[in-house]
């Protein structure tokens, strides 16, 4: 559905242009676009100074708690285009068992909490904005690769825009992701293959079937949605940015725009120079980034036996990837791999010692934070975020069996 316009001042916005990410040179924005001439990604530029002028810490604290309060920040320019499903600003949360064990405060250790959004996961983010651009551009079926919860949204939102969606899974995607695509109305598949091998079959068939390729990074959109997480945390932290940003990282859109939102807020006034170290975290079986990070290299080379149950961070190429190691070393981080083991270990007790069920990904942030700290990257003390991007109710959970017969002698001392 629209945006409820009675919740949003029909202000400006303040697009320039667009501009390849590669070799900077620029775009006509309000035209359909996918990759730049050389195959790179495409940023959304904004006149600043404008933005500057028109948008106030004031004007910023009056407006409704959603990722809709930047809108001068935001690509979309009618406000009858936005299809929002009611995105919330996503709270943080201590970790204060966590804290304890390694004699850190509990105010330092936050996790940003993307599960809250739509359709469960941070991917609602980048999903709206893509999607209401697409409304906006005339755009009338979409298709796209996913490794489950970007299908999701995507399925979600255009349903909400009336267009029509093609989603393509890897067989072994969770099986509450697959559903939950085909049920919100998108057509969906499995293929025998990785989110890679599913955008081969997106891109082939561009030609044959007309729809728009939506893949991450293959448009300019979903980054600016990702952004509002960056330009979130700098309100919530009352513009004190924080020390270090783990982030799980696939596409690495929500690391770019992050990046990216930072610097916007520097050049309008909001924040100041300081930036945290952003620290792209992926797993073991599949750590192109941190490969290409630790060799120096500007550009991943693709995991040909990529192998992880945390399937948001089962990306064995990123079209972004010089984005993602240019952030990283900018900021003075670091890209680092935890195992499974590790992953799973961390969500069960974070789940049991501080009430928060984290997704794998989320997870995997955290044992990137003790491992970091274990190998003295990091400090106990350094303000630290890690980002929870979706619902751990998503994902399979250990088996519960215990049973009682209610017909038998209940014997209450072997609870426990």
């Amino acid at each position: 559905m629209p945006y409820n316009l009675n919740l949003i001042e029909k202000r400006p916005t303040f697009v320039t242009h667009l501009e390849c990410a590669y070799e900077g040179d620029s775009y006509l924005s309000d035209k359909i676009h996918g990759l730049s001439k050389v195959g790179k990604p495409l940023l959304v530029r904004y006149d600043l100074d404008g933005v500057k002028a028109a948008l106030t810490k004031d004007i910023l604290e009056s407006r409704p708690m959603d990722m809709w309060r930047w809108r001068e920040l935001l690509p979309v320019r009618d406000t009858a285009n936005i299809m929002s499903l009611g995105e919330i600003v996503t709270p943080l949360i201590p970790l204060p068992s966590l804290a304890k064990k390694y004699g850190a405060n509990a105010a330092n250790l936050l996790v940003k909490d993307e599960g809250r959004l739509p359709t469960g996961s941070f991917k609602a983010r980048g999903l709206v904005m893509a999607v209401s651009m697409a409304k906006e551009l005339g755009i009338k079926k979409i298709a796209m690769p996913t490794n489950g919860n970007a299908g999701a949204a995507l399925a979600a939102y255009c349903s909400a825009a009336g267009i029509e969606t093609y989603v393509f899974c890897p067989d072994d995607t969770p099986e509450v992701n697959v559903r939950e695509i085909a049920l919100q109305g998108a057509k969906t598949w499995r293929v025998n293959g990785f989110i890679n091998d599913c955008g081969h079959i997106v891109a082939d068939g561009e030609e044959a079937k007309g729809w728009f390729n939506l893949s991450t990074l293959k448009e300019p959109y979903r980054i600016e949605g990702k952004k509002t997480m960056g330009l979130e945390l700098a309100e919530q932290l009352d513009w004190e940015l924080p020390d270090v940003i783990f982030y799980p990282t696939g596409g690495g859109t929500g690391l770019i725009g992050m990046w990216k939102a930072f610097d916007e807020l520097e050049k309008i006034g909001f924040i100041g120079s300081k930036r945290p170290k952003m620290i792209a975290v992926q797993a073991t079986g599949c750590a192109p980034i941190v490969n290409a990070f630790e060799a120096g290299e500007r550009h991943a080379k693709p995991i040909l036996d990529a192998h992880t149950a945390a399937a948001g961070i089962r990306v064995p190429a990123a079209i972004g990837d010089f984005l993602i190691l240019d952030a990283v070393r900018e900021s003075n981080g670091f890209a680092i791999a935890v195992d499974d083991e590790a992953i799973f270990e961390v969500r069960d007790r974070i789940a049991a010692t501080d009430g928060l069920l984290l997704c794998p990904e989320g997870a995997a942030t955290v044992a990137a934070w003790e491992l970091s700290l274990e190998r003295g990257l990091i400090d106990a003390q350094d303000k630290a975020i890690f980002f929870n991007c979706a619902t751990g109710l998503k994902y399979p959970m250990p088996a519960a069996n215990a049973f009682i017969d209610r017909h038998q002698l209940i014997d209450y001392d072997a609870m426990g």
